[in-house]
């Protein structure tokens, strides 16, 4: 609930640019309770988040290789 005491009944009777302006106004009391990462914090999990990706993409290059190798080998290749 965003505590702004607009029932849905009442949010359909305004017009459009006051439900863009009830929107904005819920968005950012929304965005104020978000408890934001320091920049300690932000590097850290960015630097996890790109090993993670590294290793995954690795993982997945190397079973492409074998598959394709074990394919070729299966039905003949060059």
């Amino acid at each position: 609930m965003s505590g702004t005491g607009t029932a849905p009944a009442d949010r359909e009777s305004l017009g459009w640019f006051a439900r863009l302006s009830l929107f904005l106004r819920e968005v950012i009391a929304e965005l104020r309770k978000v408890i934001w990462p320091t920049r300690k914090e932000l590097t850290a999990y960015t630097g996890v988040v790109i090993v993670f990706v590294l290793i995954m993409a690795g993982i997945i290059a190397l079973m492409d290789f074998v598959f394709g190798r074990g394919v070729l080998a299966l039905f003949g290749g060059e």
